[in-house]
């Protein structure tokens, strides 16, 4: 029996932050008294940069930053899941309240920033998983740590988490960080995939075990941006790509409570969004570059259109917030 519908209305009751923590350590408390299956169900299996997964539905970051969760969250049939994203160091994040609910358009607003344990944390965490399913990493760089130094936050969070993950996700794309979307572009973007991709054939051969790295993009890039970044991209030669993250466009949910809140929006409001850059990035990219859907992905037909738009994988993560872990099973019963 699902019981989320039941638990939503007391969920929605309480502010967006604290309905979070409340619905994960409950689903923590129940897969303790629950003998569950930590190996993903098989339902349209496939190989993605080099890795076999049981099925193409994942977690996306940021709904366990810090690996609290990851074996509960790995009960409810996700053939993935991104933890993070993890910074070197702990830090809080921005002022609350920073996450609302625009339930009309099933979307949500946060500015959470970057806030987790710091990344040795998570190592501890993720290193005594029992979920049997691919495990991505997702990383960034300190608030406090200057432009010029991002590449060192990477490296640092690559280093300490490269045994323990299945892919590593560098993410260059939130907006709730100041300056941290500039890493996309121009010489930024090219000498920190540069950096990451020398340091994981040094990582390779210290741990003899080949970790794809994937950048993660943001939606809110026009047509030559998107056309620039893929021309770089298939030169560099990078393992994956993951379209898209939050936007700061508030054109889909204009005039609607919380809509003119400072963040990123995810949710029902952006999928025609992400699935038009997905779209545009898998016509410019090279064939042998696959990518990772996210945004949007609401209801099973969501995830379909998104595969159909050249996914080879999806995420979801704010379509959980509203359909609770049945969102999981509907898309895997679709497919």
């Amino acid at each position: 029996m699902d019981i989320y519908p039941l638990l939503k209305p007391l969920l929605f009751s309480l502010d967006p932050e604290s309905a979070h923590d409340m619905a994960m350590k409950s689903l923590k408390l129940n897969a303790c008294y629950k003998k569950t299956n930590r190996l993903p169900p098989e339902v349209s299996p496939r190989e993605f940069a080099g890795i076999h997964f049981r099925n193409p539905v994942g977690l996306a970051a940021g709904l366990d930053k810090n690996a609290d969760y990851l074996d509960a969250l790995g009960t409810l049939g996700f053939g993935f899941i991104e933890v993070g994203t993890v910074t070197p160091l702990a830090q809080d994040g921005n002022p609350k309240p920073r996450m609302f609910r625009l339930p009309k358009s099933r979307a949500i607003i946060n500015r959470l920033g970057f806030n987790n344990k710091g990344v040795q944390h998570l190592v501890g965490q993720v290193s005594k998983r029992r979920y049997a399913g691919v495990l991505g990493i997702n990383i960034g760089k300190n608030k406090d740590t200057p432009e010029e130094k991002a590449i060192d936050d990477y490296l640092i969070c690559m280093d300490a988490v490269y045994e323990h993950a299945d892919y590593i996700t560098a993410n260059v794309s939130s907006p709730n960080t100041a300056g941290l979307r500039d890493l996309q572009h121009g010489q930024l973007l090219q000498d920190l995939v540069v950096a990451l991709k020398k340091r994981q054939r040094e990582l390779a051969e210290q741990y003899n075990k080949q970790v794809p790295v994937f950048i993660k993009v943001a939606p809110d890039l026009d047509d030559a941006q998107v056309a620039a970044m893929s021309e770089s991209f298939n030169s560099l030669e990078i393992d994956g790509l993951i379209a898209t993250n939050t936007t700061l466009s508030r054109d889909v949910v204009s005039g609607q409570p919380n809509a003119e809140e400072a963040g990123g929006l995810s949710g029902g409001a952006i999928t025609a969004l992400a699935n038009n850059r997905l779209a545009l990035f898998r016509e410019k990219l090279s064939s042998d570059i696959p990518i990772i859907g996210v945004g949007g992905i609401v209801n099973a037909g969501d995830a379909v259109h998104k595969l159909a738009h050249g996914a080879g994988l999806v995420q979801i993560y704010s379509g959980m917030i509203y359909r609770g872990p049945e969102l999981v099973k509907d898309i895997l019963k679709q497919l």
